[in-house]
């Protein structure tokens, strides 16, 4: 008889291994875990499961021009004035049917037309609000033109719908009554771009539109709007943004960031921003980002030296160096910072700018508007110091050759050796006399060779003081007998000089010539010095003509020879001798002597 036994059934005679038994099977290995073991002796242990990666969020980042867009007007910064306007026809209920906003790009025009959108249709948080200065943000209405989905309220880009079916299409809409908002709002950005048979068909209805119906325009170019257009609209001039109110601005929004920046960054990338709230915010992108690579923490810090390498802008210091080399005429110095700042990475066109923004600088404080506007002490104290030490003509010339420099380098081939050459011009001119006072001194010369009094007889014609030929009135009658030898003998024997200045003549005619000779004059010198001459004629007070001075002159030659022993000799030896001197060809005396009976 057969008996269970443990050979069989490798348990116990109890019974309590056997398969079917539950407390058995726990204390059992499976089979995943029996072929595991058998892997694990074979090829090592496995490798520990990768922990599950972290969940990224699937929001994409957006750029802080976006992501900071003014959703109330009290965030819309720098246009005070508009804001004021609109609250007060809002509160009167004096609203216009379209409004038009203009100025550069990145001010806040779309800004505004969404925010006079959310302020017609806002209903509040409680859904009874009325049109507000102040939107809720947080009604449906606000929520959906925020998020740019509400039905009522339609954005058109004119550029891409420049034609008369484009408009064709608001006219037949505007019939229609708003869905669900209390005014149906039509946004057309960049309005000029619509052509002048589109701005015909829209005419009419944006006289007199529907009740119901709003327009809102934007532009950067209102100069190419029709003055139809313009007399139907409630224009509002959006202002550039000062670059103070900009940095505080970008100040705020890196707070909220939570990013570290220095005061001098948020000044370089303001004035860089050029009155542009969008631009500044996108240069802070920027600079957040070039940051970030630079840097290999968590913590974000903006740098001035980060900012300033990113738009390739000269350091202060050195800006300030560079030109007081220019000022010392220090060429070597000058060159050297000039090179040192290229191989930085500045630009040549940014040094021209760098020094024209000094030269204004100074000149306005020469002026004494207000208090000097500077990053540091150290950069106050030196535009001070040149503000005291140098003239406003010197500063004025210089402006000048620095904007043609500028100019230069902008269409130069090579802009680095076109600004070397620009500021060594510069250096060079800064000895030279101021032309206000160069003129005065010419003059005075002038004059002083004009009022030198006529030789007394028996003594000779002093020699004329050295004087440009344009001031020597002596120097001009040659140089216009090089032109017209009448002229010129008239001018000999006609004009007694009263006064002579630049381009400037004022004489009296010698006495025994009647025909007026002021025409004639006038077109001749022109002629002559290629300028326009003021020519005048009085009755009295000219120094002798030229050749007036030359008789005398003959004269007291004369009468000096008679009274010389050797005459007086000869006159005696030939009783009734006469002297006759006659003029020579170059211009001295020749003597000839007759003789008479004894």
């Amino acid at each position: 008889m057969m008996t269970d036994s443990s050979d069989m059934f490798g348990g116990d005679d109890d019974g309590d291994d056997l398969p079917w038994d539950d407390d058995a099977a726990e204390d059992q290995p499976s089979a995943a875990e029996l072929e595991a073991a058998g892997q694990e002796s074979m090829f090592g242990a496995p490798d520990p499961a990768p922990k599950p990666a972290p969940v990224v969020s699937a929001q994409p980042y957006r750029v802080l021009a976006r992501k900071y867009r003014s959703q109330t007007f009290a965030e819309l910064i720098g246009q005070d004035a508009m804001v004021q306007t609109l609250a007060n026809a809002i509160k009167r209920d004096r609203l216009a049917h379209a409004f038009l906003m203009t100025g550069i790009r990145g001010v806040g025009k779309t800004s505004t037309a969404r925010l006079i959108a959310k302020a017609l249709n806002c209903v509040g948080a409680d859904g009874k609000g009325g049109p507000t200065i102040s939107p809720c943000g947080v009604c449906e209405p606000c929520v959906a033109i925020a998020e740019g989905r509400h039905i009522d309220v339609i954005e058109m880009d004119a550029a891409s719908h420049t034609g008369v079916d484009d408009v064709r299409e608001i006219i037949e809409a505007v019939r229609y009554a708003a869905v669900s908002a209390r005014y149906k709002i039509y946004i057309i950005d960049e309005v000029h771009m619509l052509s002048r048979n589109a701005f015909n068909a829209l005419l009419k209805t944006l006289e007199e539109p529907p009740a119901h119906v709003k327009f809102l325009f934007a532009t950067t170019e209102v100069d190419k709007l029709p003055i139809t257009v313009l007399s139907r609209c409630q224009r509002f001039d959006l202002k550039r943004i000062p670059a103070k109110l900009l940095a505080e601005h970008f100040g705020a929004i890196c707070e909220k960031e939570g990013v570290a920046i220095e005061a001098e960054a948020l000044g370089m990338i303001a004035e860089a921003a050029e009155g542009s709230a969008r631009d500044g915010l996108s240069i802070l992108d920027q600079a957040i980002a070039h940051a970030d690579l630079a840097s290999d923490s968590d913590h974000t810090n903006v740098t001035a030296e980060s900012v300033r390498e990113m738009l390739g802008l000269a350091d202060k210091s050195v800006q300030r160096k560079l030109f007081a080399a220019l000022l010392t005429g220090d060429g070597g110095a000058l060159l050297d910072l000039v090179s040192a700042q290229f191989a930085l990475g500045v630009e040549p066109i940014a040094l021209m700018r760098s020094a024209m923004e000094i030269t204004h600088r100074i000149t306005v404080a020469q002026v004494g508007r207000g208090e000097i506007k500077a990053v540091s002490e150290d950069e106050r104290k030196a535009i001070e110091d040149w503000a005291k030490r140098l003239q406003p003509g010197q500063l004025h010339r210089l402006w000048q050759m620095l904007i043609k420099g500028h100019d230069e380098v902008k269409t130069a081939p090579a802009p680095l050796v076109a600004a070397e050459m620009a500021l060594l011009r510069c250096l060079h001119a800064a000895d030279m006399p101021d032309p206000g006072q160069l003129v005065k001194k010419l003059e005075g010369l002038a004059a002083q060779a004009v009022a030198m009094p006529a030789p007394a007889p028996g003594e000779p014609a002093p020699a004329p003081a050295p004087a440009t030929p344009a001031m020597d009135w002596r120097q001009l009658v040659e140089h216009v007998e090089h032109y017209s030898i009448p002229m010129g003998a008239m001018m000999r024997g006609q004009v007694r000089v009263v006064e002579l200045s630049p381009a400037r003549l004022v004489f009296e005619q010698a006495p025994g010539f009647a025909m007026n000779i002021v025409e004639d004059l006038r077109k001749i010198l022109r002629e002559a010095t290629g300028d326009l001459w003021e020519v005048e004629q009085r009755s009295e007070g000219g120094q002798p003509t030229l050749m007036e001075v030359e008789a005398k002159a003959r004269e007291a030659q004369v009468s000096q020879r008679q009274q010389s022993p050797l005459m007086q000799a000869a006159l005696a030896a030939f009783p009734g001798a006469q002297d006759i001197t006659d003029e020579g060809q170059s211009g001295g005396f020749a003597r000839r002597q007759s003789y008479g009976s004894r």
